[in-house]
């Protein structure tokens, strides 16, 4: 019996049994989420990592896909794309728009989908700090570039 014909039932591990080169698509929004939903419930594994500047976010990779970002009080950046929590602080999302710049508070501990560039910043009294992932199909770290400035600001540039 000649079990070669029968592909599925014998293909020992490979990814394709005819030997085809197959290229691994990027994570999914779900995907992403789940990646950064685990890291926030691993606190353990990555805040020794946080660093503290008060001239800028940092940014530090946790992986290939994913890093987090500490946001000194009165400074902002864009986040290009991809999911985010917010762990400890504050954050909100600017908004510019001609009816003039509104700040949308973040909450803590909830997975956001960024379909878009989003500006962040920092209102609070003290540092924040998020959790990120992002398909890296065509997009390279950091993605989020800061803004020195308080909240006004930030929003004005």
């Amino acid at each position: 019996m000649d079990l070669s014909v029968v592909p599925d039932l014998t293909m020992r591990g490979q990814d394709d049994p005819h030997d085809r080169a197959i290229a691994a698509a990027p994570p999914t929004v779900g995907q992403l989420a789940a990646r950064v939903r685990e890291l926030a419930g691993r606190p353990d594994e990555w805040w020794r990592l946080v660093r503290f500047d008060a001239g800028r976010p940092q940014d530090v990779p946790l992986g290939d896909d994913a890093w987090l970002t500490t946001w000194p009080p009165g400074h902002g950046g864009t986040v290009r794309g991809g999911v985010s929590t917010l762990v400890a602080g504050e954050l909100a999302v600017v908004t510019i728009t001609e009816r003039g710049v509104t700040e949308r508070p973040l909450r803590a501990n909830r997975i956001r989908v960024h379909g878009g560039p989003q500006a962040l910043t920092n209102p609070g009294p003290a540092f924040a700090v998020s959790l990120h992932a992002v398909s890296l199909h065509g997009v390279s770290l950091p993605a989020v570039s800061p803004r020195a400035g308080g909240s006004e600001a930030a929003a004005a540039r």
